[in-house]
């Protein structure tokens, strides 16, 4: 009789490869990687069986230190890349390490394309609104009036918002997280347990190139007014509870409202539905300082995934037939050369 073989479970020590970690000191980066490792052996994952793969930038770095499969691709095409490695093998987990420089501007028509098919991936942004590894230069999210070795006198670009990008391109799920926050875990495992393309957006601090850029809701004394962490069937509520998120019925937009006592019911205070599109899309484009930031799962509806689809689609094209390579190659007109 066979005995089965127990699979020990894994430990965040067996996530971390033999690789020296090379950011600059103080990076976010070393959080997100932190925070990654964590979560892998609390959501199941397997180091055989997961691929993280990643374009050029800082982030990109990702592949080398986890201890699993991983591809350091090119500028912008890791989602293609990606969509190879799901489709050969639907099994694996594949995750899409990214800046907000290589997801957006060169690889922005990829990007696209991958959130529209739906592939069954994780895709982390890694947004510090600059261009960290080539030294400084304003990128697609980087803010108006950014001063940087291209923009001496300040950026005139308006900026790109990653989370309204993914869900104009048909994203099934939305997140938004810190790098250094205690609940970067929960919105990667809700990424991870989303069948489909579950994008999510990190604010991650360059200390070099854009220092406290995200202070503004992020230093501790700024963040109970300005974080809004979204819970599915909850209220939409922040600054330890005294404000919250109604919709003005007159323009159909949200708005901030007090709330006395508790009672956010008598103030009409929003219950957040992560199924809800329209409600994700105001909740990533509030103005900052006017509104908090949205964070945690901001939407989340399921659709099947694009390679399901690709291996339903095989299998009829296939049924019935037999494999035959020297039948195909001699198919059409064949000339025989003695």
């Amino acid at each position: 009789m066979n005995e089965m073989t127990t699979i020990a479970k894994s430990t965040p020590k067996d996530w971390e490869s033999d690789q020296e970690v090379r950011w600059c000191p103080g990076c976010g980066d070393y959080a997100i990687l932190k925070a990654v490792q964590r979560t892998m052996p609390e959501i199941g994952a397997r180091p055989e069986n997961t691929v993280f793969v990643s374009g050029i930038g800082c982030s990109s770095r990702f592949p080398y230190y986890m201890e699993t499969y991983g591809f350091h691709t090119i500028h912008g095409r890791a989602p293609a890349v990606a969509t190879g490695v799901k489709l050969a093998n639907p099994e694996l987990d594949v995750w899409i390490i990214t800046g907000d420089g290589d997801a957006l501007s060169i690889g922005g028509n990829h990007t696209m394309h991958l959130i529209r098919r739906n592939l069954d991936c994780q895709v982390l942004l890694f947004n510090n609104e600059i261009y960290g590894l080539t030294k400084g230069q304003y990128s697609p999210t980087s803010r108006v009036g950014t001063q940087s070795p291209s923009t001496p006198f300040g950026s005139v670009d308006r900026p790109a918002n990653p989370c309204a990008f993914a869900l104009g391109s048909g994203a099934r799920f939305v997140g938004r997280g810190i790098d250094v926050h205690k609940n970067l875990p929960t919105v990667l495992k809700a990424a991870y347990a989303h069948k489909g393309t579950g994008f999510v957006e990190i604010f991650q601090n360059c200390i070099v190139y854009n220092d406290d850029v995200f202070a503004p809701f992020t230093a501790k004394p700024n963040a109970a007014p300005n974080q809004l962490w979204v819970e599915h069937g909850k209220p939409l509520l922040f600054d330890n509870g005294t404000k919250g998120l109604a919709m003005d019925t007159d323009r159909l937009v949200l708005k901030v409202v007090e709330v006395t006592d508790g009672d956010w019911q008598g103030a009409s205070v929003i219950v957040h539905d992560q199924t809800n599109r329209g409600l994700a899309h105001m909740l990533v484009e509030m103005p900052t300082g006017a509104f908090p930031v949205a964070l945690g799962v901001i939407f989340d509806d399921p659709a099947p995934t694009f390679e399901s689809a690709v291996v339903a689609q095989n299998a009829r094209a296939s049924e019935g037939k037999v494999a035959n390579l020297q039948k195909l190659l001699g198919k059409g007109q064949t000339w025989t050369v003695e």
